[in-house]
């Protein structure tokens, strides 16, 4: 298949639509929205995305051809970059539906009662001092100003201001958190908007599916050039910048698809479990992690785990998040404790304890084990991305046949990965060992769903 190509014309494009500030989402505003969809309310959902994600991609366009080092040549790097331009180009190029003058009208006008859907918040996971960005980023500081976590205007809502450095946005509230009234009917060629738009977002998401294995197979071509035994913190920051990006885009794709492909459901707005039971996503997780440990090591029992979380606990949620995060480090807790004990000794392995606690904003996950710990002088080290015991060239190969699905392989992506899900809606991964001993690790969920999307 031959490569595509990014033509003047469209890096013009690109560039444009890259000094526009991108717009954040809470879970709460997005499951307000979907409820109770309609023709009108997914068309207006279409249009809001074919306006953000070129936006998100654009940004992404252009941080990929500004890597430092040499980084932004690397053929996987230049691999991911034309992904990200194709999907640009194939979004600002989707042909606009062609509506009757009445329907456009109503689609057109705006409230001026003030919205029932609640502002989201800024997201705790970011530092103050990140939210200008990098430069040439064109985002904008300070109060009032853009600020990085999406609201793209950072002024009261129903107003609209340019701001220096950025480009006019009308408030998210009015974009896209105002459905268009519930009793009209819909032409044929909404629905079929609706179906083909659908039907681009699908085969974005699909080309973009091996993304991280690909990205990763850059950094180690740049590794092997650069003859650099460790990435900088300032790659480990633009990974982490990209990567959550990248779980931002996937998420908006993975509900809007949801939204228009999946029958109704009483607990799910899209790929939003309303009433996510933590108790079952975790023993879940467990099941599977203990599963591949034992295929992994050829073992009879794994390591047990004991779960003490109320049967009963539910909060809104999109649960593959979650099962993501406990699997991760489920996974690895049972590795270190595999490995410290020995595979001769099933009979000695001491239990993994999760212990799941409901407070006031959060809901904590502890996940403790007694897998020998962490040296204090290896700890900064863990959340840097490749860092693993495997050569390079093991983690290659093993990138190429695997694509990521090795479970017990080790390729140095699990605990940051998991740390930018948790971060994703106001939560966040911490890790405290005693070497010699064990680890924990301690997962908080923000269960007020109200945080928008970290987005930088």
């Amino acid at each position: 298949m031959s490569r595509f190509k990014i033509s003047a014309a469209l890096w013009d494009k690109i560039h444009h639509f890259a000094s526009f500030p991108q717009t954040g989402v809470s879970l709460q505003q997005m499951v307000l929205f979907g409820q109770h969809p309609t023709q009108g309310t997914l068309l207006k959902a279409s249009q809001f995305l074919s306006e953000e994600l070129p936006i998100r991609l654009s940004h992404r366009v252009v941080e990929l051809e500004s890597l430092p080092d040499g980084l932004s040549k690397m053929p996987s790097i230049n691999k991911v970059k034309e992904w990200y331009a194709q999907s640009f180009e194939e979004l600002v190029t989707f042909p606009k539906p062609r509506l009757k003058p009445e329907i456009e009208e109503i689609m057109r006008i705006q409230s001026s009662q003030p919205t029932q859907f609640p502002s989201a918040t800024p997201n705790p996971s970011l530092d103050p001092l990140m939210h200008e960005g990098p430069v040439g980023s064109n985002l904008v500081s300070g109060s009032g100003g853009y600020n990085g976590y999406g609201n793209g205007n950072g002024v009261p809502t129903g107003a609209a201001v340019a701001l220096p450095g950025t480009r006019l946005r009308i408030p998210i509230e009015r974009r896209y958190f105002s459905p268009p009234p519930t009793d009209i009917v819909y032409p044929p060629e909404v629905h079929d908007f609706n179906d083909r738009f659908t039907h681009l977002l699908q085969n974005i998401k699909k080309r973009h599916d091996p993304t991280v294995t690909t990205v990763a197979q850059g950094v180690l071509e740049w590794k092997k050039r650069q003859g650099h035994g460790r990435i900088g913190q300032n790659i480990q920051e633009w990974l982490d910048r990209f990567y959550m990006s990248r779980i931002g885009i996937r998420f908006l794709i993975g509900q809007h698809v949801a939204l228009n492909t999946l029958q109704p459901h009483p607990d799910y707005v899209g790929i939003i479990c309303t009433r996510a039971n933590v108790h079952d996503i975790c023993h879940e997780a467990i099941e599977n992690a203990r599963y591949v440990c034992e295929e992994h090591y050829s073992l009879f029992r794994g390591p047990p785990i004991q779960l003490l979380c109320p049967k009963d606990l539910t909060f809104a949620y999109v649960p593959g998040h979650l099962s993501h995060i406990l699997f991760e480090l489920l996974k690895n807790s049972l590795r270190a404790t595999v490995e410290s004990y020995g595979v001769d000794n099933e009979d000695s392995f001491p239990p993994i304890k999760v212990v799941v606690v409901e407070g006031s904003e959060d809901i904590t996950i502890k996940i403790s084990d007694e897998g020998g710990g962490i040296p204090r002088s290896a700890i900064p080290m863990i959340w840097t991305y490749l860092y693993t015991t495997m050569s390079d060239e093991g983690l290659e190969a093993n990138i190429d046949s695997s694509d990521f699905k090795a479970p017990m392989a080790g390729f140095g992506y699990g605990l940051p990965l998991s740390r930018l899900y948790a971060r994703f809606f106001g939560g966040d991964l911490r890790l405290i060992s005693m070497d010699g001993y064990g680890t924990d690790v301690y997962i908080s969920l923000n269960k007020l769903s109200s945080s928008r999307e970290p987005l930088q």
